[in-house]
């Protein structure tokens, strides 16, 4: 079995990034004879300032972007149909709302020392996405370390505390000075590069070429 380790740059608010790792998913399947993959999520955030009422996503996304509403809705409803062609719920998509996301980065750090770091990042997205949850909010971010038959009250305590802070600053400011600006980003094997949500089968061929290729494109410490 050749091993891949995937080091995900990427953040609760981001649509793509979900997209990205569902796309993933499907090529991991299709390589899961030959290849042992292991996933490390990293944390980004699209809006570190936020705080405070979130806005409804639409006319934020057209007020970050200098577009209209209408062409933000068009766009979010052209990433609704790709959502459910791989299924995901993204019934929510234009109703959700900005909000901040820095604690559910710090409960996803918690899960990770539980073996559930993926599993409780896509309960986020689908809590965000599907339902139109503020993940910002601990009582929803508790309903998904119960969904996942976690320890609620351990989550609660790093919530009510500062535990996990230090790992999600430092994760942001590593990939930050490693030029990450934009996400989903995927590293792999500590020496690749790919940026954005890649079809499957780009996936499947990247993963072939990356794991055969003795040169190293970018590097990480």
């Amino acid at each position: 079995m050749k091993k891949v380790l995937i080091d995900i740059v990427s953040d609760i608010a981001c649509p793509w990034c979900a997209i990205g790792y569902a796309r993933l998913e499907q090529a991991m399947a299709q390589l899961a004879s030959e290849y042992e993959f292991t996933i490390h999520w990293h944390a980004f955030e699209l809006n570190p300032e936020h705080s405070g009422p979130g806005e409804p996503i639409l006319p934020a996304l057209a007020k970050k972007y200098g577009r209209s509403e209408e062409e933000m809705r068009a766009n979010q409803s052209h990433m609704m149909a790709i959502a459910k062609d791989l299924g995901l719920n993204f019934d929510k998509l234009q109703e959700r709302h900005t909000c901040n996301t820095f604690d559910a980065h710090r409960l996803i750090k918690w899960a990770g020392d539980q073996g559930e770091q993926t599993p409780m990042k896509k309960a986020l997205f689908e809590a965000y996405f599907g339902r139109g949850a503020d993940v910002s909010n601990h009582e929803v971010l508790l309903q998904c370390v119960e969904g996942l038959k976690l320890d609620a009250a351990a989550a609660e305590q790093v919530l009510v505390s500062d535990q996990y802070r230090d790992e999600v600053r430092a994760d942001e400011a590593t990939y930050q000075r490693a030029g990450i600006s934009s996400v989903p980003a995927f590293i792999i094997n500590s020496k690749y590069l790919i940026s954005g949500a890649q079809e499957p089968h780009t996936w499947v061929q990247a993963l072939q070429e990356m794991t055969a290729a003795d040169e190293t494109r970018v590097g990480f410490k």
